[in-house]
């Protein structure tokens, strides 16, 4: 397949979730066969860190890259938009420490990414060189995520919460082969879910000085009464979004080998985790 990039920049302002920082962002085109990757362009130098397992300095509740002291966190939602259209190459310019939330989707970096159109460019999609011919787990306690030996790349997920808003859900999720129909899936299917958080853990999350940016305006919150800011976009919105998250951080690989990613009640940390993995056996 060949490779693509933007056809024209994209610029979005706004709050981080955790550091509660606003925060400009310009995506811009970027030649063949240099990937995704962040500018700190409010930094002597314009120091770039790329999307990859490699620069992944912390998992605590986003994923954070990191080159040295310099990092920018938060990144899954904006890079699985970028994997989910089918963009391969692009120069993340970011004036602070962390990606804006926005709404807490995908959902205003997919309409953005679509508005521009792609770029078809000469080189093709590096692949990677893995045949998963057995699963590739990694795990912790119940909590789990995995590649399995598949002939069409599809993710799958379940969570499980006391809260009978949640409870537990699964969803299932396979992008299409074709570039146009690929994208339009994942805009309609996937990047509209938002991120959620639990009412009883909101006060413990600010005092460890984390989700200085939330709001009920970029995040879902459910209580044992049920949710505080309704409508849902999904009777099953919450898992949909765990598939958004897996998505962008599996969007470290560069590419997706061809397999069946199934996770369960995981984590950042796991995600990141099964990457390094499926890196280690490409390179054995």
């Amino acid at each position: 397949m060949q490779q693509h990039t933007l056809a024209a920049e994209i610029t979005q302002t706004g709050v981080g979730l955790h550091s509660g920082v606003t925060t400009r962002v310009r995506i811009l085109p970027a030649e063949a066969g240099r990937g995704r990757y962040f500018v700190r362009v409010d930094l002597p130098d314009l120091p770039i860190i790329p999307a990859q397992v490699a620069a992944v300095s912390q998992t605590v509740l986003s994923t954070q890259l990191g080159k040295g002291e310099t990092c920018v966190c938060t990144v899954e939602h904006l890079l699985a938009s970028l994997v989910g259209m089918s963009v391969d190459n692009a120069r993340i310019e970011i004036d602070g420490p962390e990606v804006p939330l926005l709404d807490g989707s995908a959902g205003v970096w997919t309409a953005n990414i679509a508005e521009v159109g792609l770029v078809s460019q000469t080189a093709t999609t590096n692949e990677i060189t893995l045949n998963i011919d057995a699963p590739i787990w990694v795990y912790q306690g119940d909590a789990f995520v995995c590649a399995l030996p598949t002939l069409e790349t599809r993710f799958s997920y379940g969570i499980d919460f006391d809260l009978p808003a949640i409870g537990n859900q699964w969803h299932s999720w396979s992008p299409s082969a074709d570039l146009e129909n690929a994208s339009a899936s994942f805009a309609a299917e996937i990047a509209p879910a938002r991120t959620f958080g639990l009412l009883h853990q909101i006060e413990h999350l600010q005092q460890s000085g984390l989700i200085k940016g939330g709001s009920l305006d970029n995040a879902l919150v459910c209580g044992s009464e049920g949710w505080l800011n309704p409508p849902l976009r999904f009777a099953n919105e919450p898992v949909r979004h765990k598939i958004l998250d897996l998505v962008g951080d599996l969007s470290l690989l560069g590419t997706f080998p061809k397999a069946h990613f199934l996770a369960y009640k995981a984590s950042h940390n796991l995600h990141i985790q099964l990457a390094q993995k499926i890196l280690d056996l490409a390179e054995s």
